[in-house]
C-alpha cells in the first residue's frame, strides 16, 4: 500500500532544514503508527513537486532515513518503511485515580503564587511584542556561533566536554571572563573568586541561599526584579523594600542591621536609572559601616550605547564586600542561560559546593561554545551589532512616546533595551495590556516590580529588543489608543 502524497506539507512555523522537516515527518508518522511496515513512500519527484521543493532535498531526506533503518530501497520499485525501523511506542493514559494525598498538607513549602509573571510563550507571534527580555534572531551571528559549537564537539575538545567537572568550570571560559570580560568593567579576579551559574538568576539564588536566612535582613530596590524579591521570601529572609530615586537605591535609607544588600547600580531595574558614583562610594561606606555584603547585579552593560557605562560597584571594592554578578542572556540570547559569579574565594568555594550538590555544573559544550564565540571576536562584533541596532529602535520609540504624548518615568541615560512608563494614576496597565493582547501588542505592566505593600498600577515596562524598527510606532499608536480609553485623556 502506497503513502499518499497528500500527508506530507511543510508547517510555515517549523524549524531546521527543509531536509530535517521531511526526515521529522517520515520519522514521526512510522514512530505513531500511522506509516506501516512495507508502505511505500511517494517517489522523490512526486513529493518535490508536491511540497514545492527541490527533488534533490527530498532524496537526501531519503537517504539519511535508509541509513538509520527507518526506510529500505527496493531497486527501481522505490522506498519503502522498514521492518526494521523503531517500533511504534505503545502507550495508554492511565485513567485517573482518586488521589488520597493532601498535598496541601504534604507539601513543607510552596513556590506558586508569587510575583513573577507568567509572559506568553508564543510572544514571537505577536506583531507588536513590546517585552523585555527576548531576542531578535535577526541579529545574531548564527554561522559563527555554529562554527563554535562544532569546534566544540571535534575530537580536540571532546573529551573534556564528556567528563563530570563536578564542581569545576571550562578553564577557557574562565580565564576570558577574568582576563577580558572583568576588566571591561574595571575589576580584576582571580579564577577561584569566579564561578559560572546558570544565568543571573540562579547567580542570585545560589548567593541567597548562602547569606541569607530566617534571621537575617536582605534590602532590596523598590521596584526591583521580581523573580528575586520571589527568591528571597522563599528564603524566608527579612526583607526591606526600599524605594529608588532618579539616582538609584538611596544608602542612607538602609536600615542598620541589614546583612545584604541587593542593587543594579549601572542600570536600576526596571527603571534604569544611573547611580552616580558619589553615590555608590556612599553606598560602600554605608555597606561597610553596618558590616552588610553587596550584591551587584550588572545586567546589560554591554548595551550602553547612548554613552559610556559608569566603572562597576565592584571595581571600587577594596575590602571584598561586593558580589557580583554577570549574565550573558541578554548580550547573546536569554535561552543561553549562562552568567556568573564574582565574589571572595571564601564565599564563591560555598557557592561551588552548593551549586555542586545542586546541578554539578553548567553543560561543557555550552560554556567551550560560549569561550570560543568570545574568544574568537564573534561576541564583540555580536555586541557592536546588537548595540546598534538598539540604538535606532531606541531613538524611533523615544520620537514615537513623544509623538503620542506618553509619558517616560526612567531616567536611563547609558542605552539598554527598554524605557520604564507610567500612565495616568487612574489606570490599571494590566487590564490595558489585558485589552491589546487580541490586537497583537504585548506589553509588560510594571505593578509586579513593585513590593507589595507599595505596589503601583500605573506603570509599565516598553522593550525593543525584539520589535522590528517599523512596527514601533504603529504599536505605540493602539497603546496610545487604549490608554485613552481607559482614562479620561485630555
Amino acid at each position: 500500500m502506497a503513502i499518499s502524497v497528500d500527508t506530507f506539507f511543510l508547517s510555515p512555523k517549523a524549524h531546521g532544514t527543509l531536509q530535517a522537516q521531511i526526515q521529522q515527518m517520515i520519522a514521526e508518522g512510522i514512530l505513531s503508527g500511522r506509516f506501516h511496515v512495507g508502505e511505500k513512500l511517494p517517489s522523490s519527484r512526486k513529493l518535490a513537486v508536491h511540497l514545492g521543493i527541490s527533488r534533490i532535498t527530498v532524496t537526501l531526506a531519503y537517504t539519511e532515513l535508509l541509513a538509520n533503518d527507518y526506510l529500505t530501497s527496493r531497486g527501481r520499485s522505490g522506498y519503502y518503511v522498514s521492518e526494521n525501523a523503531p517500533v511504534p511506542p505503545s502507550y495508554t493514559p492511565p485513567e485517573k485515580t482518586e488521589e488520597t494525598v493532601d498535598w496541601s498538607k504534604a507539601m513543607a513549602r510552596q513556590f506558586t503564587g508569587g510575583d513573577t509573571p507568567r509572559k506568553p510563550q508564543d510572544w514571537n507571534d505577536y506583531r507588536y511584542p513590546f517585552i523585555y527580555g527576548q531576542a531578535d534572531p535577526s541579529l545574531f551571528d548564527h554561522a559563527n556561533w555554529r562554527l563554535c559549537a562544532l569546534r566544540a564537539l571535534g575530537q580536540k575538545d571532546f573529551a573534556a566536554l564528556t567528563t563530570d567537572y563536578f564542581d569545576q568550570d571550562d578553564p577557557l571560559l574562565i580565564e576570558y571572563i577574568a582576563r577580558h570580560t572583568l576588566p571591561r568593567r574595571g575589576i580584576t579576579a582571580r579564577p577561584d573568586e569566579i564561578l559560572i551559574t546558570l544565568g543571573a538568576q540562579n547567580a542570585l539564588w545560589l548567593v541567597g541561599q548562602i547569606l541569607l536566612n530566617r534571621g537575617r535582613k536582605a534590602a532590596i530596590e523598590d521596584p526591583c526584579y521580581y523573580t528575586l524579591r520571589d527568591q528571597l521570601t522563599h528564603n524566608r529572609c527579612q526583607v526591606d523594600a526600599i524605594a529608588v530615586d532618579r539616582d538609584g537605591l538611596p544608602p542612607e535609607q538602609i536600615s542598620d542591621d541589614t546583612d545584604v544588600i541587593f542593587t543594579t547600580p549601572s542600570h536600576q531595574s526596571p527603571t534604569t536609572a544611573t547611580m552616580p558614583m558619589e553615590r555608590r562610594r556612599a553606598l560602600l561606606d554605608r555597606a561597610r559601616d553596618i558590616d552588610a555584603v553587596i550584591v551587584e547585579d550588572d545586567y546589560e552593560f554591554e548595551m550602553s550605547f547612548l554613552s559610556a557605562p559608569s566603572p562597576a560597584l565592584k571595581s571600587l571594592d577594596r575590602d571584598g564586600r561586593v558580589v557580583y554578578v554577570g549574565s550573558f542572556s541578554k548580550s547573546l540570547f536569554p535561552g543561553l542561560r549562562l552568567g556568573y559569579l564574582v565574589g571572595s574565594e571564601p564565599f564563591i568555594r560555598q557557592a561551588r559546593a552548593l551549586r555542586a550538590n545542586v546541578l554539578r555544573h553548567p553543560p561543557g559544550h555550552i560554556q567551550r561554545t560560549v569561550a570560543y564565540f568570545l574568544s574568537l571576536g564573534h561576541y564583540d562584533a555580536q555586541i557592536r551589532r546588537t548595540a546598534k541596532k538598539l540604538h535606532q529602535r531606541r531613538t524611533v520609540m523615544e520620537e514615537a512616546i513623544a509623538e503620542h504624548g506618553l509619558t517616560i518615568a526612567g531616567s536611563g541615560v547609558y542605552g539598554g533595551s527598554s524605557i520604564w512608563m507610567k500612565a495616568d494614576p487612574s489606570v490599571d496597565m494590566a487590564s490595558v495590556a489585558r485589552s491589546l493582547m487580541p490586537q497583537s501588542v504585548l506589553v509588560e505592566p510594571g505593578a509586579p516590580f513593585f513590593a507589595e505593600q507599595n505596589r503601583k498600577h500605573n506603570y509599565y515596562r516598553l522593550g525593543y529588543s525584539s520589535i522590528a524598527q517599523n512596527r514601533i510606532e504603529p504599536g505605540l499608536a493602539l497603546l496610545t489608543e487604549a490608554l485613552r480609553s481607559s482614562q479620561d485623556w485630555p
